[in-house]
């Protein structure tokens, strides 16, 4: 069965109402089990585990520190174009917003790698709009040959693509695709989705099948806190990782925790997800899954992140930028949202350190590899870092 089917049997209403129906008991049965299941994660983000959310909490964190230790990887984002031809009602770079466009040059590039580089950053994400005449594979492909040498571990967040063309940025060095699928309810999706190849929810929904296919390091999921019930949409995340990981084994996951931020030209959350309401998820994936990493960025108020850190988070970004040419070429090109946490990665580094962890700034490096690049093997060897 591939996920597709499996979503398809997976009524949403009927889901919702069975999140909704849980009650104490099955939130101390989840608490109380050795290995829990999709049934325990209901109960988990239910309204009824609520007062449950200081144990939570302390599960969380034991079971976070013994996988991954007093660890928290940096990383930042940066945004090689605005460009794009979706029309989504959340976002900044929508292509009915009249904006400047920009995408940047190798020249470009490269002085923004220089100052990502002098910040001590080695993890990088790589992000776009979605315009596929201007970003496209081939542009993907000369990013990669441009800064492959300058980081330890690469990550996309672009346009979803075709199996074969992930294959190709594999082979490049792509270690990690994210893809979120905004929201799991179909029929409210294509609301926000009204224009562009985005509005195909189905080839949404099937893109981490094709990553895991190509052989992709580490998939990145996530919803888009606040564009429909986050319980429900959170469940069929979790339905979703669950599914990948029985089907593609080697490969590693992440989830994301984007809560709607300010841009311009955006509609309001249509659901608010409270503090405490999102300590309560994160808790939640973490009871549910020990592996999965875990992923907090600037999104969230310097308040959030500074007591985040021993809940269940392994990884953060700091002192980003969401628009094109943000750190050095062009700082007032329009950004994609707003950011909140705007301190410098140094603070953040500082932060991690005050709480008694470390800020990891590699874990990964492509000489660890038994084939390096070549055959498309995947590259499963990783250098763990895990420290008391």
């Amino acid at each position: 069965m591939d996920f597709k089917t499996l979503f398809q049997n997976t009524n949403w209403d009927e889901t919702k109402a069975s999140i909704y129906a849980k009650n104490a008991s099955d939130v101390e049965r989840a608490l109380s089990s050795k290995k829990r299941n999709l049934e325990d994660f209901k109960a988990l983000i239910s309204p009824a585990a609520e007062p449950y959310l200081e144990q939570m909490a302390q599960e969380s964190h034991a079971l976070t520190k013994k996988r991954f230790g007093k660890t928290i990887q940096l990383y930042t984002p940066m945004y090689l174009s605005n460009e794009c031809n979706n029309i989504c009602t959340y976002c900044g770079f929508s292509f009915d917003n009249k904006i400047r466009r920009k995408t940047l040059t190798d020249e470009e590039i490269l002085q923004e790698v220089a100052y990502l580089k002098a910040h001590g950053f080695n993890h990088i994400l790589l992000v776009t709009g979605e315009a596929n005449q201007t970003v496209h594979v081939p542009y993907f492909k000369r990013v990669m040959d441009l800064i492959r040498n300058e980081f330890a571990n690469i990550s996309i967040e672009v346009q979803p693509l075709e199996e074969a063309e992930y294959g190709v940025l594999h082979e490049a060095g792509v270690y990690s695709v994210l893809v979120y699928q905004e929201t799991y309810h179909q029929d409210v999706y294509k609301a926000y989705h009204p224009k562009g190849k985005k509005s195909n929810f189905e080839y949404r929904l099937d893109t981490p099948d094709r990553c895991g296919r190509a052989g992709i390091h580490k998939i990145g999921l996530g919803v888009l806190l606040g564009l429909e019930d986050w319980r429900t949409d959170s469940f069929f995340c979790a339905l979703h990782l669950d599914y990948l990981q029985k089907a593609y084994w080697q490969t590693k996951y992440s989830i994301s925790f984007p809560r709607m931020r300010p841009a311009e030209g955006i509609i309001e959350p249509n659901v608010i997800v409270g503090d405490r309401e999102l300590v309560q998820l994160i808790c939640a994936y973490r009871l549910l899954n020990e592996d999965v990493e875990l992923s907090v960025s600037t999104r969230e108020s310097e308040h959030f992140r500074n007591h985040i850190i021993p809940l269940g988070v392994t990884t953060m970004s700091a002192g980003s930028k969401t628009n094109p040419g943000g750190y050095v070429v062009e700082p007032e090109s329009l950004e994609q949202f707003e950011i909140s946490d705007e301190r410098s990665v140094e603070e953040i580094a500082k932060l991690i350190q005050d709480a008694g962890y470390e800020a990891v700034w590699k874990d990964w490096d492509r000489s660890f590899t038994s084939s390096s690049l070549e055959g498309g093997a995947r590259r499963v060897a990783e250098k763990s870092v895990s420290t008391e």
